[in-house]
C-alpha cells in the first residue's frame, strides 16, 4: 500500500505521508448533527478502515469544508437572510458543536442572524417553567427568539417590573405569540397595568395572543379590566389568584372580556402540552447544563471558603437557603379552585352554563372607564364604550399619569 498522498494546497503541489495527518473517528455520513459536541473535527480527510481491515481514507466535500469554516466564523456573517433552511439547519447545527451560542460575546449576534432569516425554525416554542436562573442569564440571548408562538414563564419571579415586559409587548412577538403563561410570578395588579400599558396606549402587541395563564399571581378583579386590549383572547387560567369564583365574577369577566367560565379544566392549561421546539431546542439545554456546572463549582468553592470559618459556616448555609428556588409544589394545586374561562361559539354556550348576563342589564359592573369626577360628557362616551363588544380597546380618556410617564419611557 502506497502511504504517499498528494495535496494542492494555495495554488501548489506538495506531497504529504499518512503518518503525518491526525486520524479522525469515523462519522456515519448520513449524520448531521455530532453526538459529541465537545470534539472539534475539523481535518479535511475521514480515515476508516474496509471490511477487510484495510486503511481507506476519503476528503471532506468541498460543502462540508466551507461550512466548518463559515461555522468556526459566524461572527462575522451580515446576514443569512435568502439562504436554503436546509443549509441554514446545518450551518446552524455546527455552530452549535462549535460552542457558539455558549460563548457570551457572540451569542446574541449569532442567534439573531439564525432567527432573522429563519424565524419559528430556530425556535417556534420555549419552556422556561421553573428555570428563573436560566431566564436571568441569558436575557438577551431569549429576546433574540421573536416568532415563538408559545411562551411559558410560570414560576420565573418576574414581579411586576421585570426586563422581558418590554420585550413581550414587542411588535416582533406581536405577529407570531399566542400562548403566554406568566403564572407564579408575583405579579399583581400593578404589574398586569405596566404589562399591557403599551398595548392599550399604542393599540400595538400581544395582537393575536389566545391563551394566557396569570394563575397564583396576588391580581384581583380590578386587573381584568387591563386585559381588555387583548383584541383576539379566547382562554384565561386565573386560579389561586385573589378572585373568588361566583356570579359577579362571571357577570365581571363576561363583561369585560367576554368569557365564561368553564366546569372542566382547560387541556390547554396542562404543563404537559408545553416544550421547547426548534433548532435551538439544545442550545437552552446547553446554557441549563452550563449554568448548573458553574453553580455546582461555586457552591462546592463557597463551602471550601467557609469551612475555613467558623462563625462564617452560619452565614454561608443561611444564603442557600434564601437562594433556593420557589417551588410551585408547595401549595396543593388540586386543592385549588380552577378558575377557567373561555370565549364560547357564536349562540353556543357550554352544556350546563347559565346564560352570561347581558351588559345592558348589568348595572354593578365597574366600567374601565368610570369616574364620578369626571364631567358629565366623559361619563357618556364611557357609558357608550361599555356597550360595545367586549374586545375593543380602552379609551384614552381611561389612561393615568403613571400610564402617560410609562410610555414615554418606551
Amino acid at each position: 500500500m502506497d502511504n504517499t498522498m498528494y495535496i494542492r494546497e494555495r495554488g501548489s503541489l506538495r506531497r504529504v505521508a499518512v503518518g503525518d495527518i491526525i486520524l479522525a473517528e469515523p462519522k456515519p455520513a448520513s449524520s448531521c448533527r455530532r453526538t459529541n459536541p465537545l470534539v472539534l473535527r475539523k481535518e479535511h480527510f475521514i480515515f476508516t478502515y474496509n471490511d477487510e481491515g484495510s486503511l481507506r481514507y476519503t476528503t471532506k466535500s468541498l460543502f462540508d469544508i466551507t461550512l466548518l469554516f463559515v461555522a468556526d466564523n459566524i461572527q462575522h456573517v451580515d446576514s443569512l437572510v435568502g439562504f436554503p433552511e436546509q443549509i441554514g439547519d446545518r450551518l446552524f447545527a455546527a455552530a452549535e458543536e462549535n460552542r457558539a451560542f455558549l460563548n457570551p460575546e457572540i451569542s446574541h449576534k449569532a442567534l439573531k442572524l439564525f432567527s432573522d432569516a429563519y424565524g419559528g425554525m430556530v425556535l417556534g416554542s420555549l419552556c422556561l417553567r421553573n428555570r428563573f436562573p436560566l431566564l436571568h442569564e441569558w436575557m438577551d440571548e431569549i429576546k433574540t427568539f421573536h416568532s415563538l408562538k408559545s411562551l411559558d414563564l410560570f414560576g420565573c419571579r418576574l414581579g411586576d417590573d421585570h426586563d422581558i415586559f418590554q420585550h413581550l409587548t414587542s411588535t416582533s412577538l406581536a405577529k407570531s405569540l399566542n400562548q403566554l403563561f406568566i403564572g407564579g410570578n408575583n405579579v399583581s395588579d400593578v404589574g398586569l397595568q405596566r404589562l399591557t400599558a403599551p398595548i392599550r396606549m399604542m393599540q400595538k402587541g400581544l395582537d393575536r395572543l389566545l391563551l394566557l395563564d396569570v394563575s397564583y399571581n396576588p391580581i384581583s378583579e380590578r386587573a381584568l379590566r387591563y386585559l381588555k386590549c387583548l383584541p383576539m383572547l379566547e382562554k384565561l387560567n386565573a386560579s389561586g389568584t385573589n378572585m373568588k369564583l361566583g356570579t359577579g365574577l362571571k357577570t365581571t369577566i363576561w363583561n369585560v372580556l367576554g368569557l365564561i367560565h368553564s366546569e372542566k379544566p382547560l387541556d390547554s392549561f396542562e404543563h404537559s402540552g408545553c416544550k421547547t421546539e426548534g433548532w435551538a431546542e439544545q442550545v437552552v439545554n446547553q446554557w441549563e447544563t452550563n449554568g448548573s456546572q458553574k453553580s455546582k463549582q461555586k457552591k462546592m468553592e463557597e463551602s471550601r471558603a467557609s469551612a475555613l470559618y467558623f462563625f462564617g459556616r452560619q452565614k454561608f448555609v443561611r444564603n442557600v437557603l434564601n437562594a433556593a428556588p420557589l417551588k410551585s409544589g408547595s401549595v396543593d394545586a388540586s386543592s385549588i379552585e380552577k378558575l377557567h374561562f373561555y370565549k364560547p361559539a357564536a349562540n353556543n354556550h357550554m352544556k350546563g352554563e347559565p346564560e352570561p348576563v347581558p351588559r345592558a342589564l348589568n348595572h354593578q359592573v365597574t366600567s374601565p372607564c368610570f369616574n364620578p369626577k369626571k364631567r358629565k360628557q366623559e361619563s357618556n362616551s364611557c357609558d357608550a364604550s361599555r356597550q360595545s363588544s367586549p374586545t375593543k380597546r380602552l379609551c384614552s380618556s381611561a389612561f393615568t399619569a403613571e400610564e402617560m410617564d410609562l410610555l414615554n419611557s418606551y
